[in-house]
Order: C-alpha cells, then sequence, then structure tokens
C-alpha cells in the first residue's frame, strides 16, 4: 500500500481514503467491514473514505437475491452509515442497492453522508454494465440524468460517479462543469484480461484530462481487481492498493489543481462542451 496522507494540519486540504473489500450477501457483515476500515481510514488522516459500488449487497451473478435485498435510501444501511459517520466525525460514500417503484429492478445507488447532516448527495449509475458479457440492466434501473449533486469539504467540491461510468469521459466532464475538484469512483470493476489496465488508464485518463483529483474504490477478488488508487491532477498516483481489503489515504489539495491549470489550462481551452443525448 502507499499511503501518501501528508497529515499536516498546517496545508490546505484534507485527507481522502479509498477503502476495498469485497461485498458479500451478508449486510451485516458488510456494514461491520466498512466500520472497519471507516475507523482504520480515520486513524490515518481522512476526512473522506470512499467504499465501493454495491457495498450494501452482492451477490454475482445478479439476480432476483439482490431486488429482494434493497433498501429505502432511509432504510438500515444508510441509517449505520449515518450513525458511523457521526461517529468518526468522516464524511461516508458508498455504493447500496436501492429500491425502486419497479418490483422487478433495483437502483444502483451512491450516497454521500456527513458527521451532521446525514445523506447530502446521491447519484444513481447512469450507464449500466451490460458489456463484457454482463447484463446489468436485467436487474437495474439507470438512474435519470439531472443536475449533478455535490457537495464540499474544506472548499474542494465532490462528484459522484459509478464503475462503467469511467468509460464516458462525458461523465467526469458533466461533474467537472458543475464545479467537481474531486471526483469519486466506487467500482465493482470485473476481473479479466487486459481489465485492470483497462481501469488505471481510464481513471488516470479522467483525471488528467479534467485536470482534478479522482478516488476511486474497487471492490476485492474474487469478482472485483482491487487496485483502488487516487490520481491527482497531473495524472500522478498518489495512493494505491493491491488486490487485498485495505485503506489507502492521500491529500487532497486546492492548490494542486490551481498550479495545474496554471500549467495546463485545458478546461478553458477547450472548444466543445457536454449534453445528454
Amino acid at each position: 500500500m502507499t499511503d501518501l496522507t501528508g497529515a499536516d494540519d498546517a496545508r490546505l486540504g484534507f485527507g481522502v481514503a479509498v477503502a476495498q473489500f469485497a461485498p458479500g450477501t451478508d449486510r451485516a457483515a458488510n456494514l461491520e467491514t466498512i466500520a472497519r476500515l471507516a475507523r482504520t481510514a480515520v486513524q490515518r488522516g481522512a476526512s473522506l473514505v470512499v467504499f465501493p459500488e454495491y457495498s450494501s449487497y452482492f451477490s454475482d451473478p445478479l439476480g432476483p437475491d439482490v431486488v429482494a435485498n434493497a433498501e429505502p435510501v432511509d432504510g438500515p444501511f444508510v441509517t449505520a452509515l449515518s450513525a458511523l459517520a457521526a461517529e468518526l466525525d468522516v464524511h461516508l460514500i458508498a455504493g447500496m442497492v436501492a429500491q425502486t417503484t419497479d418490483a422487478h429492478r433495483i437502483a444502483n445507488l451512491l450516497v454521500a453522508v456527513s458527521p451532521v447532516d446525514g445523506v447530502i448527495a446521491r447519484y444513481s449509475k447512469v450507464h449500466l454494465y451490460d458489456a463484457f458479457g454482463g447484463r446489468e440492466s436485467d436487474w437495474v434501473e439507470a438512474g435519470a440524468i439531472g443536475t449533478p449533486e455535490t457537495f464540499s469539504i474544506e472548499g474542494v467540491t465532490i462528484g459522484m460517479q459509478t464503475c462503467y461510468d469511467i468509460r464516458f469521459p462525458e461523465v467526469s466532464r458533466w461533474l467537472v462543469d458543475a464545479g467537481a475538484d474531486l471526483v469519486v469512483v466506487p467500482a465493482e470493476w470485473v476481473r479479466g484480461p487486459l481489465k485492470e489496465h483497462h481501469w488505471r488508464s481510464l481513471v488516470t485518463a479522467r483525471a488528467l484530462e479534467n485536470t482534478i483529483y479522482l478516488a476511486a474504490a474497487d471492490q476485492t477478488p474474487p469478482v472485483g481487481v482491487g487496485a483502488s488508487l487516487v490520481v491527482d491532477p497531473m495524472g500522478v498516483t498518489i495512493a494505491s492498493l493491491g488486490e487485498r481489503e485495505d485503506v489507502a489515504v492521500a491529500w487532497i489539495d486546492p492548490r494542486r489543481i490551481d498550479e495545474v491549470r496554471r500549467v495546463n489550462p485545458a478546461l478553458a481551452l477547450r472548444r466543445f462542451t457536454t449534453r445528454p443525448l
């Protein structure tokens, strides 16, 4: 594990952690793991901890059991996250299996909770994983495209996207247009030929082309690749993990964004915008 917290309280910014594990079908066990990893992240200097996609419940392949274990946003999973955030005085982001109005499908939802206000932002996955042999849309309802829900820590604006979304550069640009300085990407990045190479390349590209920080938290094997990482606005990996359950922490410094954008004013020089189809 690379741990570059740079935990100097005199500096601007804050610590962001990527916490990776393999969620399963035991919802209580998933929450216990989240709590343990969150405590480790806070001990290492994190003010924000990012957990994987499907952190509340996951089975491979997706099936009727996922629908049966979907929860409302005010249900037990988010209630426990909010209590943990308050206990540790930390912001948490995690993926969950959320109920929808369709009795046969769930929402693949990200929730951000603060230590004071509970849920402060949410994002329902827009691009479903109907690729590489997967059919997420058989069980998941795609999120509506609206105005991005962002929030801020220490003056840094944070936006969220999910896993397969990272293959669509316009999603990250859409968040940057909404003011995001840091984009977080909870994922269940399925293992396979060249998939880890795709993961690292795409995460790095999204940070580099937008001159932002990007924190991507994946599930660990046997289904995910692990390899969670934090990348800075110059495309440098400043914290990373291997394949094991663990936490890595990096320092998010808004001055770094300003420095990079003075050297590489790509956002100011662009001549195209993004819009939904």
